[in-house]
């Protein structure tokens, strides 16, 4: 009778093409709630259907209460932004069959970052907007009004963006970077790489002003711990990373704000290895946070001391001409990336 049972709702599911899916979404109003809680709501799901057309189904049909961005709905205004299972991703590009099928057919939905839900899926993004206002994230050029000839940018040039123009600012990258939950200050992956953009395009007549915006300690491209979250995790694949990794080299070759610790700490790492091929720890301290300064790092210094990591008298490796020759390689390709 149990098998019969079985076999019937099988061929109740096969002949029908939608899968029941239980959409698990976070609620939270910070005008009325003490805490936030999860709410259940079970829908049938065609198989062309992304999750923001069940989130808009779950608004129109159960709950009008619930509280989410949307806009476009083509993937171009990143209005949509959500985490399902933790995943961030853009609700009108995720089809729910195949969130299903990866993740079980109950799928948590929460906000980007639940720490500023102002209601239910929506956050106060008001601290990622200052970050790209930080930035100046539009072309500063000197435009004749009647310009007798247009102002072309070849292929060429267009390429050398990475795809920076691409970026839909929906923050997926900002509220997933754990430096940015670490440091207020840290302007983060989507500031920087509106920042590139701009810094890179040959029609700006600011470039250095550029550099000096994000290279600031605390602030800038060197506070990066390149943990890639934010290639991970971009839906429009921007890498952000890169354009980071690109302006550094950029803040280098222009010499910008060459006091900093972060720009001293790059310049002796790269000092280290093409004298001895190894790390000097004990000069790289210094030679980034100066005498004093690297006296704060004693504790630690005493602790690798322990452990034979940092010995007295960096010896040279052998074959140093090969760690050299990588050295240059990698200086002359960072020039030609420019």
């Amino acid at each position: 009778m149990g098998n019969k049972i079985v076999v019937k709702r099988e061929k109740a599911r096969l002949s029908d093409p939608r899968r029941e899916i239980v959409f698990r979404v976070f609620r939270f109003s910070a005008e009325f709630d003490v805490l936030p809680f999860y709410a259940d709501f079970t829908l049938k799901v065609a198989k062309n259907e992304v999750l923001l057309d069940a989130l808009n189904r779950i608004k129109a049909e159960i709950d009008p209460s619930l509280a989410y961005r949307r806009s476009c709905r083509h993937g171009i205004c990143g209005s949509c932004a959500v985490k399902v299972e933790n995943q961030a991703l853009l609700a009108c590009k995720a089809n729910v069959f195949e969130l299903a099928d990866r993740y079980g057919e109950l799928l948590t939905i929460d906000p980007l970052d639940k720490k500023l839900a102002a209601r239910d899926l929506i956050v106060d993004k008001t601290r990622f907007w200052n970050s790209y206002r930080a930035v100046s994230p539009w072309l500063e050029a000197t435009i004749e009004e009647a310009s007798a000839k247009e102002n072309l940018v070849t292929p060429a040039e267009t390429d050398r963006l990475g795809g920076a123009d691409a970026c839909v600012e929906c923050g997926i990258c900002f509220y997933g970077c754990p430096v940015v939950a670490a440091n207020e200050r840290f302007l983060g992956p989507a500031a920087f790489a509106k920042s590139y953009r701009f810094a890179a395009d040959i029609r700006d007549q600011t470039p250095l002003d550029r550099l000096r915006q994000v290279s600031g300690e605390k602030i800038g491209v060197w506070d990066c711990v390149k943990c890639y979250q934010c290639y991970e995790t971009c839906p429009k694949e921007i890498s952000p990373i890169d354009k980071i990794t690109k302006l550094r080299a950029m803040i280098g070759a222009e010499r910008v704000d060459q006091n900093s610790i972060a720009y001293r700490h790059a310049r002796a790492f790269k000092t280290s290895l093409e004298k001895y091929g190894r790390l000097d720890e004990a000069a790289n301290a210094i030679e980034s946070a100066g005498f004093f300064g690297a006296l704060k790092y004693i504790r630690e210094a005493f602790a690798m001391l322990r452990r034979g990591k940092l010995p007295f008298g960096v010896k040279k490796i052998e074959r140093l001409d090969e760690v050299q020759k990588l050295v240059k390689s990698a200086s002359q390709e960072s020039k030609e990336r420019r």
